[in-house]
């Protein structure tokens, strides 16, 4: 059969006209083909989407930093300069073709689209700027012209803070990349990076945050102009300049027209202008041009001997350095690649290795080496020289150790985006060397090695990205609407953290949200906002469970301020407030739950309300009892007034306080108020039932409510003795059930029956000696014991007196009745203690066995110490306390000289009265004389 006739077809036109995808469905129309593409990224990207068609099998991927080749590989991507143009294909294409005119790689381009042919076909792509050149230099092919599919037209000038979404923002340093991507994600919550740097594995991972509208913004440099599919609606320059390598210079309009035309997709119309204040603007000219895809016309390429002779060096640089001799073609600027050569000429141990032709076309691929790190022409060329130390001598190969360990070096994903950046541009170089297949003695494994390192590496830069430029959690809530940010899932996690859509927002703190700290405060709103649409919901049932829970879920405690407040399985539902009375406190709802809606507010007050009801009537029954005792008609008024004020107080009063009601309660009615509850002590009256620590707990929150303070922090409920103690006040110390002695607490009921002890020894006695080792098993010091007993009325003798004869006076006061008053000056008798009151000794046996219990030691001798009896004070009516006033001494009209005081009157003798008659026969009866 006669050979088919290669087809050679030029497709020219604007970006946005589907070239690239026309270019790959010819390919796959043929039994084999090529495409060269000029950057690795274009080319992964094609790869994937031919592989998805072909088969993994059957696709080959070669760049300079990748290689994946199957054996059985028919359909090639390739970055141009990778393309195996030894091998033979059907079909054959040049992607972005006017890249010919590239200072540093056009001569690349020129050389593929003269000499790289497929066996049927060959399709040339390129913007219309090429139909001149290429009319001169392929006469015979075939131009066709695409237009594009959507319209692009100008939209001026737009600050950073106004640009639509999907937009692209083109800066031209890396510089100015990073301050508009942080720029981003403090005002719109994140940006998308793409550089031409980066790997195709962190490339595809940051376009693909901006695909998947993670982002709504993409901050890249001019490498978004070589043919990468993006959903961009608009295109923003950050400058209209950049430096080529040599100079900076004003974009030309075929390059902002390259970029430009990334804004479109398809049949969707694209916009593009520049960013306000940055003082880049498109003039007129320009603006039409790019417009109406009008550029200038390419009238010439750069052009490079492609198969320079190796005869030597000087040699090879004169054929590198060689003119065209064809019109239409202009000597390639000195690239990286010649002045690495130059340079290597000039070092002698470089040249002692070179004898041989093929030593000189090895030299070269070395000195081809790109230079991924970008370190220049003076670093990069000491770089290659040293890696020609193993490559033009002994084994010609790299040793594996050395390979290994610069891997071992850059094997850290610590660091920061440029730290990373640059450790995978240096895996880039040993890549590229791994697949040179004589360059090391087992290629395959290495460039495993290395691959498996910069994919590594490219995802933590990937997350470094992220972290830097990406706000995910503000881009998420900006780029949601009302109705679809409602629609996203909410998750309370144990720790209370609230993650809607999966991202942090805050903590729900009981029914109170709590924005993230670390939330900028322009963001503070946006998660309020979505807290209130996500957790409405979870709140309302939330208030449902509130009113249905068991009484074991409640629980009252000091909240943030240490005011009594109530708690629902630790979770605060609001303060106890002062009310009516102090049994009947109000429920203040705090202000996460005050601020639910009508139905949860209520359930919650109603059951919380309805809980301290409870609890009251359950830990406060001695007042409960109290106020019933105060109810009861048939009782004494004497004794229901007493019960009114003793409520008052919590049940425990100090009986100086109370000492005009006992003075009025007459002897016959204590029976009733006993029956009722009420223990008269000789310090303090209290309820039975008010020393339990249940009681005192809600007693110091009910006082605290009514008087707008802390809650007093109270001791242990087994304490019956406090050293290391301190109450704000007395009646602090009251209310927890405590009097204080000295710098000691006892409990109250335990300082009554130390009282009742002494008064049982003392008898009708005023000096006595007691037995106080049961205020000592309490744990009582002496200072304690002493100022215990002085409040009592005692006081602490020298020694027991001797038995002295009774005097009738005595005699009639031990005879006749028990409770005769003892007189002495300004003093009083013991009150009358209720000290048979069985119901306190039970309590402090439940609460302090040790005290109660018998003491099984060996017995000791009996240690009596001796006091006096000197009575109470006497307690005055609050309208009788007044000061005494001091008498003031008034001076001699004389002398000036105050006037002495006058000579008080001797006292009057008193008279004895003569004994009664009653007195005379009990003293007969004892056999005294009188």
């Amino acid at each position: 059969m006669p050979p088919v006739r290669s087809a050679l077809t030029a497709i020219l036109g604007p970006t946005n006209t589907g070239k690239t995808h026309l270019a790959v469905e010819r390919m796959c129309a043929h039994s084999s083909g090529m495409i060269g593409f000029p950057l690795r990224l274009l080319a992964r990207e094609i790869y994937d989407r031919v592989v998805a068609i072909k088969g993994v099998q059957n696709v080959a991927l070669i760049t300079g930093e990748e290689r994946i080749e199957p054996p059985q590989a028919r359909w090639y991507c390739c970055t141009v300069e990778s393309m195996p143009i030894q091998k033979e294909f059907a079909f054959v294409a040049i992607d972005e073709a006017q890249l010919g005119a590239d200072p540093e790689r056009g001569h690349i381009f020129t050389d593929r689209i003269l000499h790289a042919r497929g066996r049927e076909e060959t399709m040339i792509l390129g913007s219309e700027s090429l139909r001149p050149i290429i009319r001169a230099l392929l006469p015979d092919a075939e131009i066709i012209s695409r237009p594009r599919f959507s319209t692009l037209s100008y939209a001026g000038a737009k600050k950073l803070s106004r640009l639509p979404k999907r937009s692209a923002i083109v800066a031209f340093s890396i510089e100015q990349v990073y301050a508009v991507a942080e720029t981003l994600r403090r005002m719109r919550g994140g940006a998308a990076v793409v550089m031409g740097a980066l790997s195709p594995r962190t490339r595809n991972a940051q376009v693909a945050m901006f695909q998947s509208g993670e982002v709504d913004y993409l901050v890249a440099t001019d490498a978004i102009g070589m043919g990468l599919n993006l959903d961009v609606a608009h295109v923003a320059f950050v400058s209209l300049s950049k430096f080529d390598g040599s100079r900076r210079r004003r974009l030309t309009v075929a390059e902002m027209a390259q970029i430009a035309g990334r804004a479109g997709r398809h049949q969707r119309d694209g916009s593009f202008g520049t960013l306000a204040g940055e003082g880049s603007e498109f003039t007129p000219e320009e603006v039409l041009a790019i417009e109406g895809h009008s550029f200038p016309r390419l009238d010439w390429l750069y052009w490079r001997e492609a198969k320079p002779r190796f005869n030597d060096i000087a040699t090879l640089i004169a054929d590198l350095e060689k003119k065209p001799h064809r019109s239409g073609l202009l000597p390639a600027p000195k690239v990286i690649d010649l002045l690495v050569l130059k340079r290597l000429a000039e070092m002698q141990d470089v040249n002692a290795l070179i004898r041989h032709p093929v030593d000189v076309a090895r030299m070269w691929e070395v000195a081809c080496l790109p230079d991924f790190r970008q370190m220049g022409e003076e670093h990069h060329s000491r770089f290659v020289a040293s890696l020609w130390q193993y490559l033009g001598q002994n084994d010609r190969v790299i040793p594996q150790g050395v390979y290994a360990s610069e891997l071992a070096r850059l094997d850290n994903i610590q660091g920061d985006v440029d730290t990373l950046s640059a450790r995978i541009a240096a895996v880039r170089t040993w890549t590229y060397i791994a697949h040179r297949s004589d360059w090391l003695t087992n290629p395959p494994a290495m460039a495993e090695r290395a691959r498996a390192l910069e994919e590594k590496l490219s995802d933590a830069l990937h997350d470094a990205l992220r972290q830097r430029f990406v706000d995910k959690r503000t881009s998420m809530l900006l780029r949601k609407n009302a109705t679809e940010i409602g629609l996203l899932p909410v998750e309370i996690q144990a720790d209370t953290h609230v993650l809607v859509d999966g991202e942090d927002i805050g903590t729900l703190q009981g029914f109170s949200f709590r924005v993230d700290p670390t939330a900028k405060a322009s963001d503070r709103k946006l998660l309020l906002a979505a807290a209130e649409r996500h957790l409405a919901a979870y709140l309302r049932q939330k208030a449902k469970d509130v009113s249905m829970a068991e009484d074991s879920e409640f629980s009252l405690a000091a909240d943030g301020e240490g005011k009594p407040a109530i708690f629902w399985q630790g979770e605060i539902l609001g303060a106890l407030t002062k009310g009516r009375t102090l049994m009947q406190p109000a429920f203040s709802p705090v202000k996460a739950v005050a601020g639910l809606e009508g139905d949860a507010l209520r359930e919650i007050t109603t059951r919380a309300e309805s809980w301290i009801a409870a609890q009251l009537a359950k830990a406060m029954g001695g007042i409960v009892g109290l106020l019933e005792l105060a109810q009861q008609a048939d009782i004494d008024g004497n004794v229901r007034a007493l019960a009114v004020r003793l409520a008052d107080e919590g049940g425990i009063a100090g009986r100086h306080f109370l000492a005009d009601a006992i003075a009025a309660l007459p002897k016959e009615a204590r029976g009733a108020a006993r029956k009722g509850g009420i223990v008269f002590g000789a310090l303090d009256i209290y309820h039975h039932a008010a020393l339990k620590p249940a009681a005192a707990k809600w007693r110091a929150a009910l006082f605290a409510a009514r008087d707008n303070r802390a809650m007093p922090e109270l001791p242990p409920e087994s304490a019956v003795h406090l050293k290391a103690w301190n109450f704000g006040s007395a009646s602090e110390a009251r209310n927890a059930g405590y009097r204080r002695i000295g710098d000691e607490y006892v409990r109250i009921d335990l300082a009554e029956r130390v009282i009742k002890k002494a008064h049982e020894a003392r008898g009708q006695g005023n000096l006595f000696g007691m037995d106080m080792a049961f205020a000592t098993s309490l744990g009582i010091s002496e200072n304690g014991l002493k100022a215990l007993m002085r409040d009592a009325g005692f006081r602490p003798a020298e020694q027991a007196p001797e038995p002295q004869p009774q005097t009738e006076t005595e005699v009639v006061a031990e005879t006749v009745s028990e409770t005769t008053e003892i007189v002495a000056t300004e003093s009083s008798p013991a009150p009358e203690a209720d000290f048979a009151e069985v119901t306190a000794t039970d309590e402090f046996e439940a609460h302090a066995p040790e005290a109660a219990a018998p003491l099984t030691a060996e017995p000791q001798a009996v240690i009596l110490t001796h006091w006096r009896w000197v009575g109470l004070p006497k307690p005055r009516p609050p309208e009788h306390r007044q000061p005494r006033a001091k008498p003031q001494r008034q001076a001699s009209p004389a002398t000036g000289k105050p006037k002495a005081k006058p000579e008080r009157a001797p006292l009057a003798a008193k008279q004895s009265t003569p004994p009664s008659s009653l007195a005379l026969q009990l003293a007969a009866l004892k056999g005294l004389k009188l």
